[in-house]
């Protein structure tokens, strides 16, 4: 795949999953109405198999660290901008940074969304949350499926590159490694 090409898809994902991420937060940090019933859901769900004492702690702080988790992969996901701006007025090499960190952002995009769709599909949330008679049509459920194909994409598509310019970035070749 073309370097641009890779590029350009590379940065559609990160860039929808940093927008469904960060729009969250503030519903998951000012435990919202509807964060509320959706990891109190679940977390009367997750106490019928472990316990209560693990379910009323998912209900209660889930939402804080599912936020924090999301907010770090954004970060992470987001770097490589900040880095290329930096290296760029430095007048350092550039290459590899984005394939980097998009590798390791793309997987933990993947793990978190992961566990969304899980829980949607067997807990008792459901694809469509309803909460105080409002149907969301599904919306969070398929975002979430289409964060957890992006993380996977943005994984597979970087990783083979981060590691054919881990050289470049650090000036060295295989030649000098001898």
């Amino acid at each position: 795949m073309p370097p641009i090409v890779r590029a350009v898809i590379s940065w559609a994902i990160a860039l929808w999953a940093c927008r469904v991420f960060l729009q969250s937060l503030p519903y998951k940090y000012s435990l919202h109405p509807d964060t509320q019933h959706i990891f109190g859901t679940i977390g009367e769900w997750i106490s019928g198999f472990l316990g209560p004492a693990i379910g009323n702690a998912f209900s209660n702080f889930g939402s804080y660290v599912v936020g924090t988790f999301e907010l770090a992969t954004s970060v992470v996901l987001l770097v490589p901008a900040v880095l290329w701006v930096l290296r760029k007025a430095l007048g350092k090499p550039t290459s590899g940074i984005r394939a980097k960190y998009h590798t390791i952002g793309g997987l933990m995009a993947a793990m978190v969304m992961g566990g969304a769709v899980f829980f949607h599909l067997f807990s008792p949330l459901g694809i469509e949350v309803l909460h105080e008679g409002e149907n969301d049509g599904g919306s969070l459920f398929y975002a979430a499926l289409s964060i957890l194909i992006g993380g996977i994409t943005l994984f597979f598509v970087n990783r083979s590159a981060s590691s054919t310019v881990s050289y470049e970035t650090t000036g060295e070749n295989s030649s000098e490694q001898s």
